[in-house]
């Protein structure tokens, strides 16, 4: 309780009492605390879910259908948890734990339809898988109800590495000169060029192989052939690969490259020996999406390179197989012994994909200035050499030099 006195002056003077010392340093909220509270709530809500889906799917209301009981149960369960939390928590703690549900949720549903479609192309091409012909003999001799112990897919294997490697060929140089170009040099002509590129991101593949199609085939007379599907390839590649590059040179600091202006070299140096091997893992994870996006297409392939049982590793005439036009024609099959051809294609073009990125991801997956075991081996075997040849001529320096008397024993002339 204040103490208010009237003094002579008529002034007024109010004492405050003492409040207790607070604490001097205020202690972060704990939002990302996970306990066992949390799983018995998410365990719980999962739960209730179910149930309640259950019965509105069997009871309640007349739905039917997989997945929308597989939708409102997420739903029912996403607000079952805030429920719960909202007991227990405050207004930012229940945000990040119902954030923080719904992400990991929507994650895990991913991870599972991909789990899903890669364990069901596996089971479906298991018969085919398991057969060594399988990989060793091409379809020109075998019959649409042959068993699998005759004939395979070699032709289809030769044909995609041949068309994937001129695809990649072809659109890896170009759409990194692309992405370069709109970064290093900004004017009109850039901006049009990042206009066409964004534009040709969403070209239906059709289209691509249906321009190849036109100028290469019909104009200049091209026969169909393994060269021709990898240029439709490339066109459905660079865009991809030129819109990724492209985001990512703009993530490198523009400090290195003010830097390397400030020691006196050139643009292009600098875009050489800076900004490139910066943004290495970055470009390499560009190339890939590239890859990912040509290594799959099926209809630009049919219209320039055809289909066919046999090998060809001429990709400049007749027609070439590739993996996914040969799933296509398989799984479409009616007979039972053809689908399984087709799982077992598409199988063997998901460990293509594997080996692939794997591959790309060793050449481009290190940072700037790091040194493969190979590099470091031969630096190593050089800093010796050097080391060597320093001792050499740093004990020829020491010896006196030799006397007359010494090279002439009997004196000279």
């Amino acid at each position: 309780m204040s103490v208010v006195d009237q003094t002579a002056a008529g002034h007024v003077s109010t004492t405050v009492p003492t409040r207790p010392a607070g604490q001097s340093e205020q202690l972060p909220r704990p939002l990302t605390s996970f306990g066992s509270r949390d799983v018995l709530a998410i365990v719980a809500a999962v739960v209730a879910a179910i149930a309640t889906s259950g019965l509105l799917w069997t009871q309640l209301a007349p739905f039917t259908g997989l997945i929308g009981y597989v939708v409102v149960s997420w739903c029912l369960f996403v607000l079952i948890y805030a429920v719960q939390v909202a007991f227990d928590e405050e207004r930012p703690a229940q945000r990040d734990r119902v954030s923080a549900v719904v992400v990991h949720s929507l994650a895990l549903v991913v991870l599972a339809a991909l789990v899903f479609v890669i364990v069901y192309t596996f089971a479906r091409g298991w018969k085919a898988l398991v057969h060594l012909n399988f990989y060793t003999q091409d379809l020109h001799s075998t019959g649409p109800t042959a068993p699998l112990t005759q004939g395979g897919i070699l032709h289809a294997i030769v044909g995609t590495l041949i068309e994937i490697a001129i695809a990649l060929g072809i659109a890896v140089p170009l759409a990194l000169v692309a992405a370069v170009f709109m970064h290093e040099v900004p004017g009109a002509l850039a901006r049009f060029v990042r206009t066409v590129v964004q534009a040709m991101t969403a070209l239906p593949d059709v289209l691509a192989g249906l321009f190849i199609y036109a100028t290469l085939i019909l104009i200049l007379h091209m026969p169909p052939s393994g060269l021709a599907a990898g240029c439709a390839l490339a066109v459905t590649a660079i865009p991809i690969i030129c819109r990724a590059a492209d985001v990512v040179l703009r993530l490198v600091p523009g400090g290195l490259t003010e830097a390397s202006y400030a020691l006196g070299a050139g643009q292009w140096r600098s875009v050489w020996h800076v900004m490139l091997p910066t943004a290495r893992s970055g470009l390499a994870t560009a190339v890939i999406l590239g890859a990912a996006r040509a290594i799959g297409e099926t209809s630009p392939v049919l219209l320039t390179a055809g289909a066919t049982a046999y090998l060809n590793f001429n990709p400049t005439t007749q027609n070439m197989m590739s993996l996914p036009l040969q799933a296509f024609t398989g799984v479409t099959s009616p007979e039972k012994v053809q689908i399984e051809r087709g799982f077992g294609a598409a199988a063997v073009l998901l460990v293509l994909v594997l080996l692939l990125f794997a591959v790309l991801r060793v050449i481009g997956g290190r940072g700037p200035g790091q040194l493969t075991a190979g590099q470091q081996r031969r630096r190593a075997a050089r800093s010796l050499r050097l080391q060597a040849s320093y001792e050499r001529r740093a004990a020829a320096g020491a010896m006196p030099p030799a006397s007359p008397a010494a090279e002439y024993p009997g004196g000279m002339a």
